[in-house]
This record gives structure tokens, C-alpha cells and sequence, in this order.
């Protein structure tokens, strides 16, 4: 069947799309410090970072 020959490929395409999407998204949100969770760690990690 030559007409689902394309369809895989898009279809393979888009499931790897989203998944690097998705490892950027989580390699993204680990390295950013979010301020909600621990503000006074982030700030010593940050300045241990700094003194570094």
C-alpha cells in the first residue's frame, strides 16, 4: 500500500516532534528555578553559584 507510506512518516515525525518538545519543556523547567517552590534555597543556591 504505497498511500500510507507518507502517513507513517508524518506520523513519525510529529511523535518525535513532540517529544523532543516535550524533553526540552522538562530539561527547561529543571534548570529554571521556580520561585514558588523555595525562595531562600533558590536564593543561597544562586549565591553559591555566583561565588563560584
Amino acid at each position: 500500500m504505497p498511500q500510507m507510506a507518507p502517513l507513517m512518516w508524518l506520523n513519525l515525525m510529529c511523535m518525535f516532534l513532540g517529544v523532543f518538545i516535550m524533553f526540552f519543556c522538562l530539561t527547561y523547567f529543571m534548570s529554571v528555578p521556580l520561585p514558588s517552590v523555595n525562595p531562600t534555597k533558590d536564593s543561597e543556591v544562586m549565591n553559591k553559584s555566583w561565588k563560584w
